[in-house]
């Protein structure tokens, strides 16, 4: 199993409830293990960036279509995840268990890690969410000490060929 793949758009589809003493998922409408489809090593992120985001966990086993186990929960709010919406991801595993990436760090900064494809570097240019590099970024937001949004955004692994299912991620609100 690789570190990170390159797509950031694997599947989204139906709505998923999480069972925190066993790490299963059970899906409603989806199609876990199918071909280009959940599959065990990919990120499940439960909640969205537009929604209520309750954190990120890697996907250790398919059970079947509607069945998956994540590995750990610590990547994750706490909230109750009842028939939340989800999205499936390849992005570095790495992050979802680094506290500055994490759920589990709310209430410090705002950070998540995104796939950035060729397009989306240069829809970013000349605006404060400016990218260097197409693959993995990791982008913090902050107030500073007096009061005005800062955004940081890192490259983690600079790749070309990174898929993403929408619009580029800086075209008008990344964090949205």
């Amino acid at each position: 199993m690789a570190l990170w793949g390159n797509n950031d758009a694997v599947g989204a589809g139906g709505t998923v409830s999480l069972d925190y003493s066993t790490g299963v998922v059970t899906g409603s409408g989806t199609t876990f293990g199918q071909t280009l489809a959940a599959q065990a090593g990919d990120v499940i992120r439960f909640g969205s960036r537009s929604g209520t985001y309750m954190g990120d966990a890697v996907i250790v086993s398919i059970a079947g279509t509607q069945s998956l186990t994540i590995g750990s929960t610590a990547g994750l709010s706490g909230v109750a995840i009842a028939g939340t919406t989800f999205t499936v991801s390849q992005l570095p595993k790495y992050t979802v268990l680094d506290s500055k990436f994490s759920e589990s760090g709310y209430g410090t900064e705002d950070s998540l890690v995104y796939g950035v494809a060729e397009g989306g570097t240069s829809s970013a240019s000349g605006t404060s969410y400016e990218l260097t590099h197409q693959g993995w970024v990791g982008v913090t937001t902050y107030m500073d000490t007096d009061g005005n949004l800062r955004v940081k955004s890192e490259t983690l692994v600079a790749m070309s060929g990174i898929t993403t299912g929408n619009a580029p991620l800086y075209d008008s609100n990344p964090l949205a």
